[in-house]
């Protein structure tokens, strides 16, 4: 019986070879993007465990008397918004242990770099960024180290007592190899666990292959009419329930079986372009995109299975009696009880925007599980939807054309939403996920983008901090003096404005009290400040000023400000130790970066920052958002148009026997158009509606809940965009309404 299967399912000639030809498309993509997700999410998490040596420095440390210790000090470095991870090193024992990607320890005057860091290092001036290390290069970090291979990682070598000196240096016995439950600081190797990053992309993956499945379903059902009379035809001469069931699942598991593998080489031809995508904000390896044997196999087995099931339901009534084909009757119309998941859905993300989920797990289960209610209701609401409209119409139209179609849309609904419903939910998956993502970039991009004044200067401070701010500093952090011989070598860097020195003030001078707290200001020259005018400036006739310390620590704009003058001589500040450098450049790269490197290269217990630093992982990671929008919109619309195409040509193909009866009775071929157009057309624009609607209530709850942000308005590319997609989903049915004359014609109505 197989074998007349696979006979009978290439017999039927051209028409025949196409349906498979579409359901073994239909069935690669979903296979291909099926496998691609798989992988991104596993490659999440090889790129998490990559990061966990990150976190030595926030284990606790080993005792001092412990042998083979490693003494070790990490931070993040910059260079032009790349962050990039510096750890100081220095063993004591000859067994002290190495980090990953090492074959051994730098040595003092030596560095380990990654290769991405190497190529900046050689493509920019020495005394931007290579200058700020010291020794030289001994060797290369290695990718087991590296969550990416953008990643720009340093492991420099030092002498103990280097180290040691270090603020934040800790000795350690073993390097980290687990994430972290809790950490307050030197956590440089967080990943994406618990962030807002996972969430989109769970609710995204699963929002993702809806449109694919109905693109399947709809390939399954090409030329059913067709094969459903076939099958009464064989039920009438004798086959089985059994036989006919074996031979439908045959022709359609053929079509699946050679469908998935060609999506598993799509998804290898895809590996190279989802590398590419920075999803959490730097690319993935290649090797790091993989799926597991598990996976694997589910969808080996599962898409060909899923496809015969989807076979079996679609000619049920010819299994059931072989008259079941010619003894058709107007469907049972859809009930208003189809709208009540469409309601759950909208309804249970409304709830978690009240009762917010206190776990990571319990918000990716709860947001997945609404969206997909909402997505399931569209389809559950749609036929409904489309029935209600056409009733409507019908009632108030009378053209011919009008009224025929909106009949035949009312007798069944069912199978004019079926044309677009994957249309309609690429548009809800497209409508939230840019809500989601474009709000995102709109809230986090505005509170990154600071004062265009403050983005030009740069302060060098200690990374051990300023102390709490309201009793006065110790000298802890800071430095004695500032040479002269800096002084000249940051004033002779092109670019160059200004340059504050920013003293400790131990005495409390020009204290405020702020509630119960005295506030204890740092001490500026008056002469220092006037070249920094972003900061404030001086009372006239004051010396020295007391400024506020977190206006340099912070990089606040103080532009306008008048700071208070206090009762203490420029020389005797000048005495006082340096808490921080504050310099103002004309925004190049080339000036920022060359302070920069003069400041570390200096004063290794400081920091140097500017304000674009704090803003360059913010900034990654909105960018991947960005890169997952236009993945979801150039991925969703193109299938959806796929799906309707097929839909639009298969209902032509099942009824051109009634249209050919049409056509012989006289009703001319552009009234036939005319139906075949307003059918398509009224449920996709109609529903389509909703699904938008729909779209932006998801996205909105969504975003009040989880981040408490107002959904913001898309811009003009979304509205282009979507206006482009309903236009080229009307030219796609457009385009299907020639072949009418050729399949109406009187051999139509002759041999149907």
């Amino acid at each position: 019986m197989i074998a007349f299967a696979l006979r009978l399912a290439v017999s039927g000639g051209r028409e025949a070879l196409a349906r498979l030809a579409t359901i073994m498309a239909a069935v690669a993509i979903g296979v291909g993007l099926l496998l691609s997700t798989f992988a991104s999410v596993n490659a999440i998490g090889e790129t998490n465990d990559r990061q966990h040596w990150m976190n030595t420095g926030a284990q606790s440390p080993a005792a001092t008397s412990a042998a083979n210790k490693l003494w070790w000090e990490a931070r993040m470095d910059y260079y032009d918004g790349k962050n990039l991870f510096q750890v100081e090193v220095a063993a004591d024992g000859a067994a002290a242990p190495v980090p990953p990607g090492l074959d051994r320890l730098p040595a003092p005057g030596e560095y380990y770099a990654s290769p991405a860091l190497q190529k900046l290092m050689g493509s920019v001036p020495a005394a931007e960024l290579a200058d700020r290390f010291p020794g030289h290069l001994a060797g290369t970090v290695g990718n087991a180290a590296l969550p990416s291979p953008d990643s720009r990682t340093i492991v420099v070598g030092r002498t103990v007592d280097e180290v040691k000196a270090l603020p934040e240096a800790v000795a350690v016995t073993s390097i980290a190899t687990t994430t972290l439950e809790e950490c307050e600081h030197g956590c440089f190797g967080e990943g994406v666990k618990g962030d807002a990053m996972v969430l989109i992309l769970t609710v995204v993956a699963g929002a993702l292959f809806f449109p694919v499945l109905i693109f399947i379903g709809t390939a399954t059902r090409l030329s059913a009419a067709a094969r459903e009379q076939r099958f009464a035809a064989m039920r009438l001469v004798g086959a089985t329930p059994a036989q006919i069931s074996v031979v439908a699942a045959v022709e359609s598991t053929v079509a699946a079986a050679v469908g998935t593998v060609a999506g598993f080489l799509l998804y290898f031809a895809l590996r190279p372009l989802v590398a590419d995508v920075p999803f959490t904000g730097q690319r993935f390896f290649l090797d790091d995109l993989g799926v597991s044997s598990l996976q694997a196999v589910a969808v080996a087995l599962g898409v060909p299975l899923a496809t015969a099931v989807s076979a079996r339901l679609a000619l049920r009534r010819v299994v059931i009696s072989p008259l079941g084909v010619s003894r058709r009757v107007t469907p049972k119309p859809p009930r208003a009880w189809r709208l009540i998941p469409l309601a759950a859905g909208l309804g249970e993300l409304g709830w978690f925007v009240v009762h917010h989920p206190s776990t990571t797990n319990a918000q990716s289960l709860a947001y997945l599980s609404g969206f997909v209610l909402v997505m399931l209701g569209l389809v559950s609401a749609g036929p409904w939807l489309t029935m209600a409209t056409a009733q409507l119409v019908a009632r108030r139209t009378s053209r011919p054309g009008s009224l025929i179609a909106m009949r035949r849309l009312a007798d069944d609904p069912k199978a004019g939403f079926r044309s677009v419903a994957g249309l309609v939910l690429a548009l809800f998956v497209t409508s939230a996920t840019v809500g989601i993502i474009g709000t995102i970039n709109s809230e986090r991009g505005a509170s990154l983008s600071g004062d265009q004044m403050v983005r030009k200067s740069i302060v060098d401070a200690s990374r051990s901090g300023w102390g709490n701010g309201i009793e006065a500093g110790s000298s802890e952090g800071t430095i004695a003096s500032v040479s002269a011989d800096v002084v000249a070598q940051a004033r002779a860097v092109p670019g160059f404005e200004g340059l504050a020195i920013v003293h400790e003030n131990p005495a409390g001078l020009g204290a405020v009290m702020r509630g119960r707290h005295r506030l204890f200001p740092a001490l500026v020259r008056c002469s220092d400040l006037a070249q920094v005018p972003v900061v404030g400036q001086c009372a006239p006739g004051a010396a020295v000023a007391a400024v506020d310390r977190y206006q340099f620590v912070d990089l606040q704009s103080g532009a306008g400000k008048v700071w208070p003058a206090v009762p203490i001589s420029a020389e005797e500040v000048d005495k006082l130790p340096v808490r921080a450098l504050y310099a103002t450049t004309d925004g190049s790269t080339s000036a920022l970066e060359r302070l920069r490197s003069l400041f570390a290269r200096n004063y290794p217990s400081h920091e140097p920052r500017l304000a674009d630093d704090w803003a360059s992982a913010g900034q990654q990671r909105l960018q991947g958002w960005r890169q997952l929008a236009n993945v979801v919109l150039l991925t969703t619309l193109p299938i959806a148009g796929c799906s309707l195409a097929v839909s639009v040509v298969a209902g032509l193909s099942d009824r051109r026997r009634p249209f050919a009866m049409l056509r012989l009775t006289g009703a001319p071929l552009q009234l036939l158009r005319k139906v075949v157009g307003l059918e398509s057309a009224v449920p996709l624009l109609v529903v389509s509606a909703i699904s938008i609607g729909a779209g932006f209530a998801s996205a909105a709850m969504f975003l009040k809940s989880q981040m408490k942000y107002d959904l913001a308005s898309p811009g003009a590319v979304y509205y282009g965009l979507t206006a482009f997609g309903i236009a080229a989903s009307l030219g796609i049915i457009a385009s299907t309404l020639p072949l009418l004359r050729r399949i109406t014609g009187p051999e139509a109505a002759r041999n149907g």
